[in-house]
């Protein structure tokens, strides 16, 4: 026993500096979990890696949460700064109901905002997904000089990107409140389209996991957050008024741009993804053979592209 502690103690000895390294690395990706009190509310948020590399924000989109990069933050980390926030109504972060909060785009930025600039962040590349894309793209309006890259993975900003469902679900509803088109709406929030949200597209459903749709359709049965839902629906429709000017920020800051979509979205399919290029006509796309939810079924091909394009775009 003793020759065998002796011999370990050697063995870690003469690799002490890859034992170092490897639990530095450790450091570095573990996802750490936090709540602060922004604007009155209790916001939560996931963080990774070391703060003094350049930051990027991921933004999650409907009806997920910062649940979603779990497995995307620890690849990231390990060369870069990462935060991961729950807007209100969604994960972790207060749910304050709607007679007393504005579930808007605008006032969803306006509090993720106030979180990063309440987290001392002077720059940051962001990654856009769904809903992702309105909030993110409100800072790039904002902050244009604050956003070194933008990375969507069918975050949408061009109409080219609206599929069939829109004009089959939303529009009406855009057009009239009336109680029959609200219950079509109100379908989209069930565990069954939550769950092909997750697996229409994917090459195989089976590598989908049912963690995602199972966290998010807790959130939305929880009392009160259909109408936070049914407020954002409706609301959504000022982001489609707003795509002329997030073109022409793009077109005037010019961020580093990647586009990576899963190109079997039923919700944002691929011609918003090339048309990118016609504002950043440099911008990097690629077409992932998945779904709307791509990081399910293609996290690690993400991630390669991700960390590729910011070691040539952000410094």
């Amino acid at each position: 026993m003793k020759n065998k502690l002796k011999n370990t103690a050697a063995l870690a000895l003469a690799l002490g500096g890859l034992v170092i390294q490897t639990n530095s690395f450790a450091a570095d990706t573990a996802v750490t979990y936090h709540t602060t009190k922004v604007d009155g509310l209790t916001l939560f948020y996931r963080e990774a890696g070391e703060p003094s590399r350049p930051t990027i924000v991921l933004l999650h989109g409907f009806p997920s949460s910062s649940h979603m990069y779990r497995n995307l933050i620890p690849k990231l980390a390990s060369q870069y700064h990462v935060i991961a926030p729950d807007y209100p109504g969604f994960g972790y972060s207060d749910q304050p109901a709607v007679a007393d909060f504005a579930y808007t785009f605008d006032h969803l930025a306006a509090v993720t905002d106030d979180l990063l600039n309440s987290l001392n962040l002077e720059q940051y590349s962001l990654y856009i997904q769904d809903y992702g894309s309105p909030v993110g793209f409100r800072l790039l309006v904002k902050h244009p000089g604050k956003i070194q890259a933008i990375i969507t993975q069918n975050g949408n900003a061009y109409n080219e990107g609206l599929s069939a469902f829109w004009a089959e679900h939303l529009y009406p509803y855009w057009k009239d409140r009336s109680a029959a088109n609200e219950a079509k709406v109100r379908g989209l929030l069930t565990l069954d389209t939550t769950k092909f949200q997750y697996t229409a597209g994917s090459r195989n459903p089976a590598h989908v996991s049912p963690d995602g749709w199972t966290r998010d359709q807790a959130t939305l049965d929880k009392p009160g957050n259909a109408e936070v839902q049914l407020a954002l629906f409706y609301d959504y429709q000022n982001n489609v008024e707003q795509h002329a000017l997030w073109h022409a920020t793009l077109r005037q800051a010019h961020p580093a741009v990647l586009a990576v979509w899963g190109k079997n979205d039923p919700i944002f399919i691929p011609p918003g993804a090339l048309a990118f290029a016609n504002d950043v006509p440099d911008a990097e796309i690629h077409l992932l053979d998945t779904g709307h939810f791509a990081l399910e079924e293609d996290g690690d091909v993400i991630a390669g592209y991700i960390l590729d394009f910011l070691s040539r775009k952000v410094h």
